[in-house]
């Protein structure tokens, strides 16, 4: 949808449960969808289907997401995300950069043997070609091959060339200052997504918590922000009607930034990109899609328009981004592999507490609250962006994250209290500086605009690492650098280093055993019912009643 358009009066959600259950009538209605024209995919110049190269036969036309079973518009969402893109489909973006700006030199197109540059991008032919490990999982994280250049995306096509002098253009920076391999990008790893649509329902009720803390405050005000038992820091509402977010902690700059001192800051909890930069995996594929794949979404760019230049309208329609969204949000949580060995169960018993005492579990937190039936998963996201998908402009769709028919293994609502699901990823979901004091960790600020001084000064804040699935998602760190478990414990420094100084001086099997803890926390076989299973992927009880 173009941001021109009228926005449509809201429809009431709709259930995904309902679209599960599919008839004949669904049935017939779907084949007749997948057999209808592509749309909007016809390259300019071309009509005949017989002999095209493409990935992506036929797209979904806006609003058969709400005509499909939930079933599927998963599949078509899979097919999305293991896509690899063609030329004769709209893959690759002669005229735009990865940010979607145009080219700072038109004249040389990003087509031939400039269609492909691993750190500025296009990158990649496929979403699943980076995300695809253990099991070859699609959501899955990549190994450092695979690793990927953020902010590399703002130049046209990266040469080094120092000869070339026109910013952004290839070897040279918005200063116009010459920049290397180390400082043109922030490499970063290639997560996994696993239980993405768990994660995404915990940072929009945190953000919900937060903003509700912050619209009781009257003026004159200072109240502390908490959301599920995390703490991030404190606001005050001035006697002048002003805002003073001096001592917010673990939120991003625009999610504290406001236009005005008299305008609230938005206290949106953004939970993907390590720096904390994008708020929904819907507004994560527009963005993705664009950079790595040179594939454009009508709802960032319009419809039926083609600023990339390559022929191509409509790449990505509404229902597309809407599917591939859902594909993600349904992937199976990670779970635990613990050995029946009763050494090693030993040392697991003693890991976790040794995790708990030296400290990784107060920013590391082993499993976070969703109430209210967060478990319910909704398109849009309410917090969506400008260029992404809002609130109100279409029918909103629904999906049971809980749901038994979805990818296992799955959550569920704890027999306790069956008002909340723990969602077990060990993290807060907030930015730490856990940065080496002697240098930057990375060379920009995903979070600041170019141009800007700030943007210049590096990073050394990122979310804490969902611990969950990571074990057999190597390697480890931000950037992919660590090929152990134990090197990414010891290179916390910052606001974690006295967790890592108490990790280093502790005994060597207490050392070890969290080792060995962490190591349980594993991707696990896709189709694997249980949570918790042994070395053979049987379930099992932990802890045992024999320790």
């Amino acid at each position: 949808m173009s941001r021109e358009e009228p926005v449509p009066r809201p429809a009431a959600p709709v259930s995904g449960l309902a679209y599960m259950i599919s008839s004949r009538y669904r049935f017939a209605a779907a084949i007749a969808l997948f057999a209808a024209p592509v749309f909007g995919q016809t390259p300019l110049t071309r009509t005949s289907r017989i002999g095209q190269e493409v990935s992506v036969p036929h797209h979904l036309a806006d609003d058969d997401e709400f005509k499909l079973s939930l079933s599927a518009l998963l599949q078509h969402g899979e097919l999305l995300f293991k896509a690899n893109w063609t030329e004769q489909e709209g893959g690759g973006r002669p005229q735009t950069k990865g940010n979607g700006k145009p080219l700072s030199d038109p004249s040389q197109p990003l087509t031939g043997e400039r269609g492909f540059n691993r750190l500025s991008a296009p990158d990649a032919n496929s979403c699943y070609g980076c995300h695809s490990q253990p099991y070859g999982i699609a959501g899955g994280s990549g190994e450092f091959v695979a690793n990927v250049f953020v902010l590399g995306q703002r130049f046209d096509f990266l040469t080094f060339d120092q000869s070339d002098k026109l910013p952004t253009r290839g070897s040279v920076d918005e200063d116009k200052r010459v920049v290397t391999m180390q400082d043109a990008a922030n490499m970063r790893s290639s997560p996994g997504m696993l239980g993405a649509g768990y994660i995404e329902m915990l940072a929009r009720q945190m953000t919900e918590d937060l903003q509700a803390i912050r619209d009781s405050m009257r003026m004159g005000e200072t109240r502390k922000l908490v959301a599920k038992g995390v703490s991030f820091g404190s606001l005050t509402h001035r006697p002048d009607g002003t805002w003073d977010v001096g001592a917010l902690e673990g939120l991003t700059r625009v999610s504290i930034a406001a236009p005005t001192p008299l305008d609230r800051p938005s206290l949106i909890v953004r939970p993907w990109h390590q720096a904390s930069n994008v708020v929904s995996l819907r507004e994560f594929s527009n963005i993705a899609f664009n950079q790595h794949h040179g594939i454009q979404s009508t709802e960032r760019f319009g419809v039926d328009t083609d600023p990339d230049g390559d022929g191509f309208t409509n790449e990505l329609t509404r229902a597309d981004v809407t599917a591939v969204s859902l594909f993600q949000a349904a992937l199976a949580v990670p779970g635990r592999v613990i050995p029946r060995d009763p050494e090693i169960e030993k040392a697991v018993l003693n890991g976790e507490k040794v995790f708990t005492r030296i400290g990784c579990a107060s920013c590391h937190i082993p499993a976070l609250p969703l109430e209210r039936k967060g478990w319910i998963y909704s398109e849009p996201n309410p917090f969506n962006p400008p260029l992404t998908l809002r609130l109100g402009t279409t029918r909103t769709l629904e999906m049971d994250l809980n749901d038994v028919k979805l990818p296992s293994p799955r959550l569920a609502p704890d027999p306790a209290n069956p008002a909340i699901v723990w969602v077990p990823a060990y993290t807060d979901l907030r930015l730490h500086d856990i940065s080496d004091p002697s240098k930057h960790e990375e060379p920009l600020d995903q979070n600041q605009n170019p141009w800007t001084d700030k943007f210049f000064d590096g990073n050394r804040r990122f979310l804490t690492k969902r611990l969950w699935g990571r074990a057999n998602q190597p390697p480890y760190f931000h950037h992919g650098l660590f090929t152990t478990l134990r090197q990414a414990v010891l290179s916390h420094y910052g606001e974690a280093i006295q967790t890592r100084t108490a990790f280093a001086n502790a005994s060597a099997y207490d050392q070890d055993s969290l080792i060995e803890f962490l190591k349980t926390l594993q991707v696990l076989p896709p189709g694997t019912a249980a949570r918790i299973v042994d070395e053979k992927y049987r379930a099992r009880e932990w802890p045992p009643a024999s320790l």
